[in-house]
């Protein structure tokens, strides 16, 4: 039999890499981290390469069938492929520097059986085995996240140039910029090119998901065991031809360990100026046997809140002082005299309330006309939630027999989280039959709008997120290298949310509105009014106990069982390799529940629970692969041709019927440069909620030149919803050599049509003014009597929440903000990422840059409206954003210092946003041979070294930083211990 001498150069034959990964021959025996997963001995082998640099030299024969249990930490080369080759009977010579041969051992005995474990995940192919796909893949491996000082995978992602971060995180929504309103739960998504929390498929290991948040459409990244990654893969494409629903923005699938063999112990703390204090300690216990391998995880992270009182961009609402804007307003305590302008359509200062003395007005000299006193509604709410959260991971796997091998893993989380609220506020009817009543015009009746920040304790919307998964499954190794693989999943995400409210009934009674109500136990005879005619902290506790007894509890139940089976293997031999092939079918059910309490406006909590919303999906696919030219046919200028098909069909009882293609083609003209492109479309199905959520009714408030104007609005679901779809081209390249640069690039262009929405609720400080919005807009004129019976019938409607808010007059406008089918989102830009190491004697500095640079981000509302260029404007994605450092090395020690830059942009109300640079740092110390000491890696990470602010944003809210493109932790400081026992 010919001996075929193979060289395995780094990253040749493995799906590509993050641009920190770098292949470059080591002279030096530096230590390094690798993240080599178990497998098949020949892909883990290619993984080594590339992670130390190092040639390997075997004969094909030599590794064929052997497997390896992979390593996970900090070694020295030639101690890391020792561990590599454990058990496989392999040993290994240096034939010359930075050259390995690989050999036969005959110290070991041949009785010893190699290791059996699974095979590598490759996430963006059905197929086994190592193997490139043309679609660009981003993988962070755990030691990536150690490097770069990150503490969970929520914020590796979040430093991702291509995830958008305007939706579905704690910060957007404490800041009232997601759009999106539903992350009650404050979960962290992913929202890659910024098509949506709800369009970027996350996976664990493969599987999906519960959905998270009040509607159940995204995933929370935050639910998952950080102790427990072994690497997050990120593919940038499109790919419901493999995975089905969701997969239009790309795929994150975060692989958890297979295996461990010892124990691992992480105590992480971290600081920044005024709070957000965290800590984070974990335990992994695992164990290998010659034929099975057991882990179990627990993880504790505490995290305090921040207040945006301890930021002078989000303390008052006044950015005057920042070159913006006053945000405060009348609601404020002392609060205003009211009165409705018909010409503004809204409601207006007539006198501020300033009592002389005594804290309380009693006459006229204590209210000024025509002045109004000014608040901040946002003053002592937190910007950053308190959270504290445990996880638990656990994995088991046996083989039985020689062909068969079964395993199953659970994961479970628990999240507590709080929050300092706004205070309370709202337009006050108040009479002459409140004792405090008192008019500087001699009315019996007046309006006050006022704040009840002084009256009350800072309230606490707490909540609690449990997320469970347990996947049971099956390998079988058939004849003919074929192999079937089944499993059965199911997972789960339950959260459970209480926000304190007023209750409107007790505040109309404790106001002398409304009579003494005989089934309360208060008396305002013997109890006393309510007095909002002063600075608050004028009213006995009794009072404001009673009004401020309110309360809204919601519980929100999301569920996935599924349960896949896959077949693949190797059809026939074509010149350039085999052509191999994959198929599989799937059945899956989506459930989502809902169920509020609310105990608002009446005597008794009023409790409203949707009966479980239900679906089936059943799902056919397969892919194959088609190797045109390989090693044995190679020739000058195509060393290789491989060309991928993949297709999905799914069936969904709820609307029917799609299906998805994908075509990839990879063309390598060198050993060393590869060029790839693909087609494909992918889908994003109606969520349950968006296809029966219970319409609701209430008032909004939005501006028109300047003025705040009131609307009735409507929202809920739409059962004639048809899914979301997408047509994506990538076409990039991959060029590395194995002392060189490594560089990637790749160009997309995704049309997203048919895009299921609410544009008033998403646009809401823009619903009178941008023409696109109108056909969702009706004008009223309370003047007019139909418009006024049209008023009327919304706000007595029983679905009105709250009741008598406002009177019909007060409205000069109706929004409807259902769930619907509307027009497109055209998104086109241009991923990159450029990376080399060096050595320098006994130093190595590994150099990367990466980015995401958008062409084009432009939507048209509905198919009839015109299209607006969204790129680089407040709430959408930037122009560009760069992630980039270098890595020092020498022995024990490594230190990296980056940069992160996110583009300026514009806001069309206000100043322009300027760029926002920031630097990391790290020192790094992680000592080998020292007694005592070893597998211990001691790290002090610095983020945002230089402590910069935020650029700033004349932000509606009364803050002034976006959410969306930059945070307000300023910088952090953190000190992270591992221990590998």
């Amino acid at each position: 039999m010919t001996t075929c001498i193979r060289t395995l150069l780094a990253g040749a034959a493995i799906v590509p890499v993050t641009a920190a990964m770098l292949s470059t021959t080591v002279h030096a025996q530096a230590s390094r981290d690798f993240e080599i997963g178990a497998g098949p001995l020949e892909a883990g082998l290619v993984v080594y390469a590339r992670q130390s640099g190092v040639q390997l030299l075997y004969t094909a024969d030599l590794v064929a069938g052997l497997r390896t249990p992979g390593i996970n930490g900090r070694f020295e080369p030639d101690a890391a492929l020792d561990r590599l080759l454990s058990g496989s009977g392999i040993g290994w010579t240096r034939s010359r520097p930075g050259v390995v041969v690989l050999r036969r051992d005959t110290r070991q005995s041949a009785l010893e059986p190699a290791v059996q474990i699974e095979e590598v995940v490759v996430t963006g192919t059905l197929i086994r085995g190592p193997s490139r796909t043309a679609s660009p893949v981003v993988v962070i491996g755990a030691a990536d996240m150690d490097r770069s000082g990150q503490g969970s995978v929520a914020e590796a992602l979040a430093a991702l140039p291509q995830n958008f971060g305007g939706t579905s995180t704690p910060t957007t929504y404490l800041s009232a910029s997601d759009v999106g309103g539903s992350n009650s739960t404050l979960s962290t998504g992913v929202d890659l090119r910024g098509l949506g929390a709800d369009s970027t498929l996350v996976l664990v290991n493969g599987r999906r998901l519960a959905g998270t948040g009040s509607r159940g459409e995204f995933t929370d990244i935050s639910a998952l065991p950080n102790a427990a990654v072994e690497r997050v893969d990120v593919l940038l494409d499109g790919a419901s031809a493999l995975y089905g629903s969701d997969a239009v923005g790309g795929v994150v699938n975060v692989i958890l360990r297979r295996e461990f063999e010892g124990q691992e112990t992480r105590l992480r703390a971290s600081t920044a100026q005024g709070g957000a204090e965290e800590v984070m300690v974990s335990h992994l216990v695992g164990r290998r046997w010659s034929s099975g391998a057991a882990l179990l995880s627990y993880e504790y992270r505490d995290q305090a809140a921040l207040s945006g009182s301890d930021r002078s961009f989000t303390a008052t609402g006044d950015l005057r002082p920042f070159g913006g804007s006053d945000r405060r307003g009348i609601f404020s305590s002392p609060g205003n005299l009211v009165a409705f302008d018909p010409v503004q359509a809204g409601y207006v200062a007539t006198h501020a309330i300033r009592p002389l003395a005594g804290g309380v007005a009693r006459s006229g000299p204590d209210f000024v006309a025509g002045a109004s006193n000014l608040s901040d509604r946002r003053a002592g709410a937190d910007i950053i939630p308190a959270q504290e959260r445990h996880s638990v991971y656990g994995r088991v796997r046996q083989a039985l027999g020689d062909r068969l091998e079964v395993s199953a893993d659970a994961r479970f989380s628990d999240r507590a989280f709080a929050f300092a609220n706004l205070a309370p506020a709202e337009i006050l009817t108040v009479t002459r039959t409140n004792p405090h009543f008192v008019s500087p015009i001699g009315a019996t009746r007046h309006q006050i709008a006022y704040s009840f920040i002084n009256d009350l304790e800072p309230s606490f919307v707490k909540g609690e997120a449990r997320s469970f998964g347990l996947t049971a499954g099956l390998d079988l190794a058939l004849p003919r290298d074929w192999n079937l693989s089944a499993y059965a999943a199911r997972a789960e995400e339950r959260s459970d949310v209480n926000t304190p409210r007023l209750h409107f009934g007790r505040l109309n009674e404790a106001l002398g509105v409304t009579a003494d109500n005989a089934g309360t136990d208060f008396s305002t005879a013997r109890d006393g009014y309510f007095n909002p005619f002063g600075s608050g902290g004028a009213n006995a506790a009794v009072v404001t106990d009673f009004i401020f007894s309110g309360y809204s509890r919601t519980r929100n139940e999301s569920r996935v069982t599924s349960a896949n089976v896959l077949a693949d293997g190797a059809l026939w031999t074509l010149p350039g390799g085999e052509m191999k092939l994959a198929v599989g079918a799937q059945f899956r059910r989506e459930v989502f529940e809902r169920a509020t309490e609310n105990f608002v406006s009446i005597l008794a909590p009023v409790t409203t629970a949707i009966a479980p919303q239900t679906r089936d999906i059943a799902a056919v696919f397969g892919e194959v692969r088609l190797p045109f030219v390989g090693a044995a046919n190679a020739r000058p200028g195509v060393q290789g041709l491989e060309l991928s098909l993949a297709v999905r069909t799914e069936d969904y009882e709820d609307f029917g019927t799609t299906t998805n293609p994908k075509i990839g083609l990879i063309w390598s003209p060198t050993q060393t440069l590869a060029l790839r492109a693909t087609w494909g479309t992918s889908f994003r199905a109606p969520s349950l909620n968006e296809l029966n959520e219970a319409v609701v009714i209430g008032a909004t408030s939005t501006f028109e030149n300047g003025v705040e104007k009131l609307a009735v609005i409507q929202l809920g679901g739409n059962q004639d919803l048809q899914p979301e779809t997408a047509e994506t081209i990538t076409v990039g390249f991959d060029y590395g050599r194995p002392e060189g640069w490594r560089i990637n690039a790749s160009l997309f262009d995704t049309r997203f049509d048919n895009r299921i929405g609410r544009p008033i609720a998403e646009n809401i400080d823009n619903a009178l003014v941008d023409p696109n919005l109108s056909a969702f807009v009706t004008r009223v004129d309370p003047a007019v009597a139909a418009d006024l019976a049209a008023i009327n019938a919304l706000i007595t409607d029983p679905r009105f929440v709250p009741p008598g808010l406002y009177p019909a007059e007060a409205y000069s406008a109706l929004f409807d903000a259902r769930w619907l089918n509307t027009g497109e989102l055209h998104v086109r830009g241009l991923d990159f990422a450029v990376a080399r190491g060096v050595d320098r004697g006994r130093d190595r500095f590994d150099f990367d840059l990466s980015g995401s640079w958008l062409f084009d981000y432009s939507r048209k509302l509905t198919p009839t409206a015109t299209r607006d260029e969204l790129l680089d404007e407040v709430g959408y994605p930037v122009d560009l954003r760069l992630r980039g450092g270098v890595v020092w090395t020498r022995a024990a020690w490594s230190g990296r210092l980056g940069l992160n830059y996110v583009d300026g942009y514009r806001d069309p109300l206000g100043p322009r946003v300027d760029r926002w640079i920031t630097a990391d740092a790290q020192i790094r110390w992680a000592p080998t041979r020292v007694m005592g000491l070893d597998g211990l890696d001691l790290a002090l990470n610095i983020r945002n070294l230089f402590d910069e602010d935020p650029p700033f944003y004349n932000s509606a809210s009364g803050y002034g930083y976006d959410a969306g493109q930059a945070d307000p932790l300023g910088r952090v400081v953190s000190l992270q211990l591992t221990r590998r026992w």
